[in-house]
């Protein structure tokens, strides 16, 4: 028989917040947390904005001496990944161990590491790359720190797939719980591609916004004049555990994890599937390892990207899978405030999606001024709406045709 899987932690590092309640309030008004870089110069890139995590300090979780063998996306997700324990309440003791799952991911990891140590082995040769440079780049060291810390020794991995990293940690942690092998588990993302070498790529794509005047404009999905996403940084990792469990212990549950699917659009390396069938089939296995009928499901929290081709794309998988239904649907893009996480993004939006569904109320997607009519859904664009949602779906498609859905029900006692 099948466990149930709640959530009972979360913590996070993003541009709109470093705590629960300071991410919910900024979402709720509306507030953007795109700015212009101020870390290095970028005169010659044609995207000159980011989504930065603010007044950033590590030392109440990482001692110096241990940063400096640290990549700052492994010190984002520790840090996220302490404060979803911290807030969980969970004790990971020897009795437990062994069944704590630790599936904590980055979709390109190390990048800041990598571009450093390559310029010390051009100008210095190769006897002066760090030894810490393998450790500090890897993407699947996350986990492993966070198992160090925290003492846990079940399944400890990472998952890799662009931009739907987080949602498939999500979704691999949750399968270990309902499946029996797990009785918690740590799940999510980290991510802080800001850096010259990521920002150059993503530029040279063409993938990103260069609307360099208005930062906080630049990030605007299902708006007719959309020219790209916004690179962000951040971290988000959540605290699964079987219901029983948790209900034992006293945990606040925020929501019930319900179903998960993956799929592949088998099309492009970065291009979505242009009639979203893709999107679509992952979407639709998702509410069916929920045991639900879409016309269940009263809101999806989407990808929403701000690229011209993905939110058109996500509007008509959601019609495909929703038929009349899509028309009756709450809609909104995180992305819209923060802009795109990456690999963290999947773990941050179903953050957003437990919380909305535990308090009844969705945020606005900011920056719809002249929705595009292909994109002809309801997106929240006039503000924040409050209902007693019961069901709800967080989309995530990633570079090489990767999606992961997930599907989170109301906790009701």
């Amino acid at each position: 028989m099948s466990k149930r899987v709640v959530i009972t932690g979360m913590g996070a590092l993003s541009p709109v917040g470093k705590e629960i309640d300071e991410i919910w309030n900024s979402l709720m008004n509306g507030e953007s947390g795109v700015q212009k870089i101020d870390r290095f110069d970028v005169s010659e890139y044609s995207s000159k904005i980011a989504g930065l995590v603010k007044d950033y300090n590590s030392e109440d979780y990482i001692s110096r001496k241990e940063q400096r063998r640290m990549d700052k996306f492994i010190q984002y997700g520790i840090i996220a990944a302490m404060k979803a324990l911290e807030h969980s309440g969970l004790e990971i003791t020897d009795d437990i161990a062994r069944d704590v799952a630790i599936i904590v991911s980055s979709g390109i990891g190390g990048m800041e590491t990598l571009s450093k140590q390559h310029s010390r082995l051009i100008k210095r040769g190769p006897k002066r790359v760090s030894p810490f440079f393998i450790p500090k780049m890897i993407s699947n060291i996350l986990s492993g720190y966070i198992s160090i810390r925290t003492g846990a020794k079940g399944p400890n991995m990472s998952v890799i797939t662009a931009c739907a990293t987080g949602t498939h940690s999500i979704g691999e942690g949750f399968n270990k719980i309902k499946n029996g092998t797990t009785k918690a588990a740590i799940v999510g993302g980290s991510e802080t591609p800001v850096v010259p070498l990521g920002l150059a790529g993503f530029c040279a794509m063409r993938a990103l916004s260069t609307r360099n005047d208005e930062p906080e404009k630049a990030s605007r999905p299902f708006d007719k004049n959309r020219d790209g996403f916004v690179m962000a940084e951040g971290a988000a990792v959540l605290v699964l555990e079987e219901l029983e469990r948790a209900k034992r212990r006293g945990a606040d549950i925020y929501a019930e994890v319900i179903g998960y699917g993956a799929s592949a659009d088998a099309y492009h390396i970065t291009a979505p599937q242009e009639n979203g069938e893709g999107a679509a089939i992952g979407m639709q296995k998702a509410i069916d390892d929920a045991g639900i009928e879409p016309e269940q499901i009263d809101y999806i929290n989407a990808h929403g990207t701000s690229t011209p081709l993905n939110d058109v794309t996500e509007t008509k998988a959601i019609k495909t899978v929703f038929g009349d239904h899509a028309k009756k649907l709450y809609i909104n893009s995180t992305k819209s405030m923060t802009g795109h996480l990456l690999g963290a993004t999947g773990a941050f939006e179903t953050l957003v999606t437990a919380l909305s569904l535990k308090k009844g109320k969705m945020h606005q997607t900011i920056n719809i001024e002249n929705q595009d009519p292909e994109c002809d859904l309801n997106y929240l664009a006039d503000g924040p709406v409050e209902d007693d949602i019961q069901y709800a779906m967080t989309n995530s498609f990633g570079f090489g045709g990767q999606n992961g859905i997930l599907v989170l029900k109301k906790y009701n006692e």
